[in-house]
């Protein structure tokens, strides 16, 4: 028997022909059953090392944070949630970070679509001191999204203030079922008993669109709603219209750095007056 041209394969002397057993799976192949429910929960975008360390990084955690990661991988899904677990392992701050409660201090809650989320950590940052600033664990989308996943993005506290949005997510709605979309979110948002902000749609181009600005028309239904309720308004439109041309991204929705902060600015104009410091 010359060895080099055979194998010994699970106890089993065979030709080195027939060695497909001994080898590694394919890159990317699913090793195991846990394997194959991330890859096809997630594809490529998130590698079972990866994975791996990121509930090994989580197991660490105090419960209560620990608690806010299982509701994360819950809800971000398969595009921000193998995002999530790299900022995590590579130790970012994002705005889906735990936020330790100051007691003394209100808590706000934001809801909205990647357009909020854009915004958050600015908005955190400079009411540091001022207000415990959380973001809703999910990309929020559309109002549907909303009337579903509501409960599970107040949680069990309490909330002060609550900004929110829904709009660009609801384009294609017929108006009458986007207002009245609205008004049932308002409906669940008012049994919190926190003050309640809307933030108006800021501006965007639908692909294909010859306009420069396609919120007009969403902005008209959501302005009619929050005329009934006497909501305050964080207008994100005005604070950037002005600059859409400089301050808005090649996609013509989402906004760079200097779009970023003024819309920062403007939520936290809205936000200041309705902030004080529990007893």
């Amino acid at each position: 028997m010359k060895m080099n041209k055979m194998i010994l394969c699970m106890g089993v002397v065979l030709p080195l022909a027939f060695t497909a057993c001994a080898q590694t799976p394919p890159r990317g192949e699913p090793t195991n059953a846990n394997e194959a429910s991330l890859q096809k929960k997630y594809g490529d975008k998130l590698k079972p090392k990866a994975y791996a360390a990121y509930q090994q990084l989580v197991a660490a955690l105090p419960p209560d944070e620990q608690a806010w990661e299982k509701v994360l991988e819950d809800q971000l899904g398969g595009f921000y949630f193998p995002i999530h677990v790299g900022e995590r392992l590579a130790k970012k701050e994002t705005a889906w970070s735990f936020v330790k409660d100051d007691p003394a201090l209100p808590r706000v809650l934001l809801i909205g679509d990647s357009i909020s989320r854009s915004y958050t950590m600015d908005v955190r940052h400079t009411l540091a001191g001022k207000a415990n600033v959380h973001r809703a664990p999910a990309n929020c989308g559309p109002t549907d999204s909303g009337l579903k996943n509501m409960p599970v993005w107040l949680g069990s506290g309490t909330w002060d203030v609550i900004v929110f949005n829904f709009a660009i997510h609801d384009r294609a709605k017929k108006p009458e079922l986007y207002a009245a979309n609205l008004e049932k979110v308002i409906a669940l948002l008012e049994k919190t008993g926190a003050k309640l902000v809307w933030a108006r749609t800021t501006p965007f181009k639908n692909k294909g669109s010859k306009n420069e600005d396609d919120s007009p028309a969403l902005n008209a239904v959501s302005d009619e709603v929050m005329k009934k309720h006497n909501f305050p308004v964080a207008d994100l439109h005005a604070a950037v219209i002005g600059v859409v041309a400089t301050a808005r991204s090649s996609d013509n929705t989402h906004f760079n750095d200097t779009g970023i902060k003024l819309l920062a600015a403007q939520v936290v104009k809205a936000l200041e007056p309705l902030l004080q410091k529990k007893p």
